[in-house]
């Protein structure tokens, strides 16, 4: 598994959003060995942190061979991109293109603790 780099985030004054997609995501099914293809969409509010992105490209294409479920990769996803980046809080969402005729969105969320 490729490892996820930061960035300084130099914006730490005020808080915002980062909205990230990659729409070339793909994993197999750990059943059939068939290839799964999603889009991977990420919206976090920084602390000090930025996610360095052609990390992040070089991470997702780490999961091309990886025999999967579609629940355990985006809470994976989450939970590597929380302890790299530490945001005050993130979103990951994985919207799976059709196979066998269902379509599955899975969403995950961090908030840090107050």
């Amino acid at each position: 598994m490729k490892k996820i780099q930061t960035v300084p985030n130099r914006a730490q004054q005020r808080d915002y959003n980062v909205h990230i997609e990659f729409p070339e995501f793909t994993c197999v099914c750990p059943r059939t060995s068939l290839p799964d293809f999603a889009t991977i969409i990420i919206d976090y509010v920084p602390d000090k942190k930025l996610i360095e992105l052609k990390s992040l490209k070089l991470y997702f294409v780490s999961y091309r061979n990886m025999g999967i479920f579609h629940e355990f990769a985006i809470n994976k996803i989450l939970d590597d991109l929380v302890a790299a980046a530490k945001p005050q809080s993130m979103k990951v969402v994985g919207e799976f293109s059709v196979r066998g005729g269902i379509y599955t969105t899975v969403e995950a969320n961090f908030s840090s603790p107050s």
